[in-house]
């Protein structure tokens, strides 16, 4: 006689029977549930499925402290870190009540590791790994309970003049004596990115002219080309696509939510999580253009 041959591990994404087996709780709880949209789910051609990673979480916020232990004050209401027109346009549309404080990605991450923000839009190339986001919140948030969600890919390259003047290509052209760099402040994604390009290109960073003030936000970058203070600019396609400006693609990059792991699952985030699961977030999306939402809400990092 054969060995018993030992069960399935336990599926990424559960059936209403396997959830309810896996919490120990019976199906029509879970379908009651999922009506009082108290429970992390995602229907695909109308069947309820549910993504263990996102019920482990869900587990965790509901988790009960003894008495004497003295839990941290909450976070104030804020996302920080670096900009993208489809966040913000989703924290007004969504009506989460999340104050956006968006200046950069290494300013947000450690606004967030010191507790200053419940959320932090972040897009930081590790180049000696070449992945994004994950390496660098593994090592700053050592010891803080968080999760790392993937919001988009997003398109990037550069931000020219309508119709292209200079007749600017690639990374190289940047380098000609007469263009001027609507750069980013240093720690931002865009400015640690453009610097990886061009690195890796065999391009010194340090040869960029850039323009008398360093453009904060995407739309910022589109405001110096347009008001002639800069020739040329890194960014989204989507910040080009707004402002009707040449863009010419470089790469894509992943742009990732790093969120309080105790907020997860309190009102403010799940009105926003929710309203990404939308037809017109969707729509918004393909609308400004550049962006793939493919991944969008899949666990990248879980920490403390």
């Amino acid at each position: 006689m054969s060995a018993r041959r030992p069960p399935d591990p336990m599926p990424d994404l559960m059936t209403v029977k396997e959830v309810a087996d896996y919490l120990r709780l019976g199906e029509r709880k879970i379908y009651d549930l999922v009506a009082r949209r108290s429970i992390p789910v995602v229907k695909v051609t109308g069947k309820l499925l549910f993504p263990r990673a996102h019920i482990d979480l869900w587990l965790t916020a509901h988790l009960q402290q003894p008495e004497d232990v003295v839990l941290p004050q909450p976070r104030p209401p804020v996302i920080s870190g670096s900009d993208d027109l489809l966040l913000e346009w989703a924290v007004r549309q969504s009506g989460c009540k999340l104050a956006l404080l968006l200046d950069g990605s290494g300013v947000g991450l450690r606004r967030f590791a010191e507790g200053g923000a419940v959320a932090c839009g972040l897009h930081l190339l590790d180049e000696a790994s070449g992945r994004f986001n994950t390496p660098l919140v593994e090592r700053s948030l050592a010891g803080v309970p968080y999760v790392l969600l993937h919001w988009a890919r997003r398109e990037t390259g550069l931000v020219l003049p309508q119709g292209n003047p200079q007749g600017i290509r690639g990374l190289a052209d940047l380098l000609r004596p007469e263009v001027t760099f609507a750069d980013r402040p240093p720690g931002t994604g865009a400015h640690l990115l453009v610097r990886a390009l061009l690195r890796r290109d065999g391009l010194d960073p340090q040869a960029l002219r850039p323009a008398e003030a360093a453009a904060v936000s995407e739309t910022d970058v589109a405001a110096a080309i347009l008001e002639r203070r800069a020739t040329a600019g890194f960014a989204v396609r989507a910040a080009a696509n707004r402002f009707g400006l040449t863009f010419v693609p470089l790469a894509w990059e992943d742009f990732d939510l790093v969120l309080d792991r105790r907020a997860v699952f309190e009102p403010p985030l799940q009105a926003l999580l929710h309203f990404t699961r939308t037809a017109a977030f969707a729509e918004r999306a393909r609308l400004f253009g550049g962006y793939d939402l493919t991944d969008l809400g899949a666990v990248r990092s879980n920490g403390a």
